[in-house]
Parts: structure tokens; C-alpha cells; sequence
């Protein structure tokens, strides 16, 4: 399993961004911002992204919230405070980092579970990049906060590849996320079945190899 480390970037308007970082062993084939769920930077988190860099992709994990873990009500209080615009900041600044380790923004990506899956889709229709993988995404319909879109409004805007995953046992939410986006002008694609199948895995995996080369 590959190791991975925390560090903290400083950014040019005086916040500090704390971030775990992937490296593959060999070759690099492009970079992944992965963004965690509602619960935080958990231990889940960051095997993903050992795991996702020991399939050779240089990995980059922001920390959305001012503390690594949230836990019980304290985390509907950090979602209720997510804000659009400082997220992308944030992602921005992983891909800036991702662009300093000589990756080319086609070879960029992005990936999130639960409200990071909900943030990726945001990013996939606001970035230009080389793709971006939503597992689990709440705020399909309702945003997930005063500062979010609610995901059917970004769909059509979509400016990059983008997968959907949802379970099998999901509501219509989902079916009227994938009408939506059949207005984007990017390749898109809704999937719904077991999120923690081997399948999912494999299917999130070759979308980024379909579409960052």
C-alpha cells in the first residue's frame, strides 16, 4: 500500500489549505484532487488515496474543513457552512499543485464520495479538466448549502467528462439528475448499483483512463 502524507499549503490570500498527497511508485499517468465525504478526512479517505496512487496516479486530497474529523451533529453544522467559491478555490489550488508536479490539465482529475461527490460534479462543470467521477452526490435537487448550486442546476453546464454512481436502491432524484444532464455538451453517464462493489471501483477507474490519456 502506497504511504501518504499531510501537508499544508499557504495561499495567496493568507489561509493555509491542509492536504494529503498519493504518489505512485512508478510512472505517473496524470493526477487526482480527491475530496472526502461529509464526515471528513476519514481513515476510508485516505486508503482511497493510497489506493488510488498505487495505480499510478498522483494523488491530492484537500481538506474541505478547518478540522480533519467532524463527528455528530457538528457534521450537518460544517455542511450547512460549505461555500461554492471557496471550494473551488481549494480545488484550484490542488490542481495548481498537480500542475507544479509537471501534470497537464487533460491528464487532471477530479473524484468525491457524498457531499466531495457532490463538490466534484460542481468543479466538473465550472473547471476545465480531463474528467471527474461523483460517487453517492446528496444535493441533487435541494442544494446542500446556502453556497452550493443544487446539482440538476450545474448539470447542463457540464465542461468535462463526467460519471455519476449511485446505488441501485437511490430515489427518482437520480433519474432526473441523468435527464439533466443529457443537455451537456460533454460525454456523461449515470450508473446505479453496489457503490461498494468491485464493479464501481473498476468502472470509476476506466472512465479516467477512457478519458485522460
Amino acid at each position: 500500500m502506497t504511504i501518504t502524507r499531510t501537508e499544508t499549503l499557504s495561499l495567496t490570500d493568507g489561509r493555509e489549505l491542509r492536504v494529503t498527497i498519493g504518489e505512485p511508485e512508478s510512472a505517473v499517468r496524470g493526477g487526482l484532487v480527491v475530496l472526502h465525504e461529509a464526515r471528513g478526512m476519514t481513515a476510508g479517505v485516505r486508503t482511497l488515496v493510497s489506493s488510488l496512487a498505487a495505480e499510478g496516479w498522483l494523488i491530492i486530497a484537500p481538506h474541505l474543513y478547518d478540522f480533519d474529523r467532524v463527528h455528530g451533529d457538528d457534521i450537518r453544522d460544517q455542511v450547512s457552512k460549505l461555500s461554492g467559491d471557496r471550494l473551488l478555490e481549494d480545488t484550484d489550488v490542488a490542481f495548481v499543485w498537480l500542475g507544479q508536479q509537471g501534470v497537464s490539465p487533460d491528464r487532471m482529475g477530479v473524484v468525491g464520495f457524498d457531499i466531495g461527490g457532490t463538490v466534484a460534479m460542481v468543479v466538473a462543470a465550472s473547471r476545465t479538466i480531463g474528467a471527474a467521477v461523483t460517487v453517492q452526490a446528496p444535493g441533487i435537487l435541494e442544494p446542500l448549502s446556502d453556497g452550493l448550486p443544487a446539482l440538476v442546476d450545474v448539470a447542463g453546464d457540464l465542461t468535462c467528462p463526467w460519471l455519476g454512481i449511485f446505488r441501485d436502491d437511490d430515489s427518482e432524484e437520480v433519474s432526473k439528475l441523468r435527464d439533466a444532464v443529457i443537455s451537456s455538451e460533454t460525454a456523461s453517464d449515470v450508473v446505479r448499483f453496489d457503490v461498494s462493489s468491485d464493479e464501481a471501483w473498476a468502472r470509476a477507474l476506466n472512465w479516467f483512463d477512457a478519458h485522460m490519456r
